[in-house]
């Protein structure tokens, strides 16, 4: 995969979730059988390391181990994308330059967090980073949590970077999302991502190229399925496939924190049988109460 790649990605690709043994281990077992799981649904390619994964919550060293084991299970299968956004831009380059050597195919960077960065900055900031390392880049718009836009002007001019292949857009705010679309008029070879899992068949009316959707760690085939009937123009089909992934987002109004997206995906992976529920310190897992609430939902789309 090279930054000429005319579609770097199209389709589904699972923001993987990092299942924990404890509060600074991996647990491998739930791992290798998580991604056997969403490789059987049929997904693109895998990103760890994001929201969904809580990079930020997991120490520098837990994060190295996720690559590495990510990257050896998967075995080349699909493409691996690794999130490096840190506060340090030291610390995204030391990881990208890590990833690299155990085979990642693609980074991704979302704007640094914490302290809010400029256009002009940030723009300075994602040319610095792309001259630094060896893969090539898909951008990560973020802004509820990193609290800064790639705005389309700094996109337009940073378009001229053929490290840059793509970016995924968690917004949530279609009609930026449109206007990522039609930056393919100047860079046709970008994939165009969303976040938003409920928003699939919008975005690609819109011109998008698939989905980072959250809840295909747990149904991958069914994003998957709509994916295909989305591109096949099969509406109907669409129709009853959206109909069920519009139920399953009620698991992510279980709980009253906003970590409850996290706990519920990781609930309902456990529920599955796939891996264990634990989340990044300080959060807790679901109680026997929202579990059955979660185990409910995912019967009720036959997933349980």
């Amino acid at each position: 995969m090279t930054p000429n790649s005319t579609q770097l990605l199209r389709g589904i690709v699972p923001p993987l979730i990092t299942p924990l043994a404890d509060r600074d281990e991996l647990d491998q077992e739930g791992l290798s059988s998580l991604i056997s799981h969403v490789l059987k649904g049929g997904v693109s390619g895998l990103f760890i390391l994001g929201t969904t994964g809580e990079a930020p919550s997991l120490s520098y060293r837990l994060r190295r181990e996720m690559i590495q084991a990510t990257i050896r299970v998967v075995d080349g299968r699909v493409p691996v994308l690794v999130g490096i956004t840190d506060t340090a831009f030291t610390e995204s380059v030391n990881l990208a330059k890590y990833a690299a050597d155990c085979g990642a195919d693609t980074f991704v960077l979302t704007t640094p967090y914490y302290f809010p960065a400029g256009q002009t900055e940030l723009i300075s900031y994602v040319r610095e980073l792309v001259a630094q390392v060896s893969l090539p880049v898909m951008l990560y718009n973020m802004p509820q949590l990193t609290k800064v836009w790639f705005d389309i002007a700094s996109l337009r001019e940073l378009s001229a970077l053929e490290g840059i292949v793509g970016i995924k857009d968690s917004s949530g705010d279609m009609e930026y999302f449109a206007e990522l679309c039609a930056l393919k008029s100047e860079r046709p070879d970008w994939s165009i991502l969303v976040g938003p899992e409920a928003k699939l068949a919008e975005a690609h009316a819109l011109g998008g190229d698939g989905g980072v959707n959250g809840g295909a760690n747990v149904a991958p085939q069914l994003f998957v399925e709509c994916h295909r009937a989305l591109c096949e123009g099969d509406n109907a089909r669409v129709e009853e496939v959206q109909a069920k992934i519009l139920k399953f987002q009620e698991i992510y109004d279980i709980g009253k924190y906003a970590s409850r997206h996290i706990k519920a995906t990781k609930s309902a992976a456990s529920l599955l049988g796939i891996c264990n529920d634990l989340p990044a310190y300080p959060f807790n897992p679901f109680l026997a109460p929202e579990r059955k609430r979660v185990a409910q939902i995912l019967s009720d789309i036959g997933l349980l």
